[in-house]
């Protein structure tokens, strides 16, 4: 296996984990201590910390500390999401239906 290669598969690993983070703090009302996180992703608590700090470096509004959990606030979305070609002809294709086939609210919008 290329050293490229792998370098991608640990960038896309992560990416994924990031994202299954967030999703896991947006489940959760109140605090959710690092030790559940890393449970749930089956990583450890350290990478927890860091992942979370990372996340926000980047932008999410994350409050809590080690020992006390974790809890997103509201009102954080995420980033632009990549489609593929298959899934852009199916958003025009519904895009163009609804502007034939609706209100011209809803046309204008689509």
């Amino acid at each position: 296996m290329s050293k490229v290669f792998l370098l991608i598969g640990v960038i896309v690993v992560r990416s994924q984990r990031l994202l299954t983070l967030i999703a896991l703090l947006r489940s959760h009302r109140y605090p959710v201590s690092g030790k559940a996180l890393a449970e749930k992703l089956n990583i450890s608590v350290r990478t927890v910390y860091r992942d979370i700090a990372s996340l926000q470096e980047q932008g999410a509004n994350i409050e809590g500390e080690a020992g006390v959990g974790y809890v997103l606030k509201p009102g954080f979305l995420l980033p632009p999401l990549m489609f593929t070609e298959e899934e852009i002809e199916a958003l025009v294709l519904g895009a163009r239906w609804v502007t034939q086939r609706t209100d011209s609210q809803l046309s204008n919008g689509a």
